[in-house]
C-alpha cells in the first residue's frame, strides 16, 4: 500500500477517505453499531477502543488510514452508541465475535488488520486466538505492560469518573494518559462509566495467560514514549515472548492516549509496518 502514502498529506491537514457512515447491523438479539469508511473493496482494518472509551477517539487516525486505502471499521462496544445486547457474561470472546460479525457484513471478506488501543488490544489478540482466519495482523497500540507502577490505575479511576471535578480529572489525565504539553481536555468527554464493571469482567475472560503468549499473525507493538502504563524497561517484553512475529515501534510525544495525541504518527507507523513486513 505504499503508493497510497501520499493520502496522509504533509501540510498538517488531515485528509479523509471515502465518506464516513454509521451502519446498524442486526444480530440475533441485539444491534451492533459500526462506523465505516474507506473504499468498500479496500483491505479491512478493525479499530477497537480502550477501556470505557468509544471509537470516536479514532476519528483522525481512521480518516487517515481510510484515505490510504483501508476499509476502516469501528464496532461500537455493547452499551455504547446504538450497540446493545446483554452485558451479562460479557467476555473478550464476545467482543471479538461482534467485530468479526462486522467484518463479515461490511468488508470484502478478506482477513483484517486489527488495531486495539489499550484494552482494545485484548480484543484484537483474542480475535487472533479464536478467529485466526479473520486476522491478517495485529496492531497493539499503547498496551499496558504486564507489570506497571501500582499507582497508575488510580488515574483511570479518577479520569473516567464524571462525578469528579474537572480539575481532578484533568490532573489524572495528565498523569496517566497525556504527554507533557498535550491537551487532555477532549478526554473529559467520551467515557462510558456505566459499563465499567461489565468490561472489567470481560477483560478477564479468557485468562490473559491463555492468549498473551500466543500469536498466529504478525504484531506491531506500537508504544508511546511517555506512557506510564508501559515503562521503558518493558519495551521488549512482547517480542521476548513471541519473537520475530513482533515489531516494536515507539512514538514520541505521546502517552496512553496515543491515538488522539499522535494520529498521524500512528497512521504512518501502521503503513510502514504493512509495507516493510509485507503484511
Amino acid at each position: 500500500m505504499g503508493r497510497d502514502r501520499e493520502a496522509l498529506g504533509r501540510d498538517g491537514g488531515l485528509m479523509t477517505g471515502t465518506a464516513r457512515r454509521t451502519v446498524l447491523l442486526a444480530q440475533e438479539q441485539h444491534t451492533l453499531e459500526v462506523t465505516a469508511e474507506g473504499p468498500d473493496d479496500g483491505p479491512p482494518l478493525v479499530m477497537l477502543a480502550s477501556s470505557q472509551r468509544d471509537p470516536g477517539d479514532f476519528d483522525d487516525s481512521a480518516g487517515l488510514l481510510a484515505a490510504a486505502g483501508f476499509r476502516v471499521l469501528r464496532p461500537w462496544p455493547r452499551g455504547m452508541g446504538a450497540s446493545n445486547g446483554t452485558l451479562d457474561g460479557l467476555s473478550l470472546y464476545t467482543l471479538a465475535a461482534d467485530a468479526v460479525f462486522a467484518l463479515q457484513h461490511l468488508s470484502s471478506g478478506q482477513p483484517a488488520i486489527w488495531l486495539g488501543h489499550a484494552f482494545g488490544h485484548f480484543v484484537a489478540r483474542v480475535a487472533d486466538l479464536a478467529h485466526p482466519a479473520w486476522v491478517r495482523g495485529v496492531v497493539v497500540a499503547a498496551a499496558a505492560a504486564r507489570t506497571f507502577p501500582a499507582h497508575v490505575p488510580s488515574t483511570l479511576a479518577t479520569a473516567s469518573d464524571t462525578s469528579q471535578p474537572d480539575a481532578l480529572r484533568l490532573a489524572a489525565l495528565r498523569e496517566g494518559f497525556f504527554a507533557p504539553g498535550n491537551d487532555p481536555g477532549p478526554w473529559l468527554h467520551g467515557w462510558h462509566p456505566a459499563v465499567r464493571a461489565a468490561y472489567k469482567a470481560a477483560g478477564a475472560v479468557p485468562d490473559k495467560n491463555l492468549w498473551w503468549p500466543v500469536a498466529h499473525a504478525p504484531i506491531l507493538d506500537l508504544q508511546a514514549a511517555q506512557d506510564p502504563w508501559r515503562p521503558p524497561e518493558t519495551r521488549g517484553e512482547l517480542r521476548d515472548a513471541l519473537g520475530d512475529l513482533v515489531t516494536v515501534r515507539v512514538i514520541d510525544n505521546a502517552s496512553h492516549a496515543l491515538l488522539v495525541e499522535q494520529p498521524r504518527a500512528v497512521a504512518e507507523a501502521v503503513l510502514d509496518w504493512v509495507d516493510s513486513a509485507a503484511i
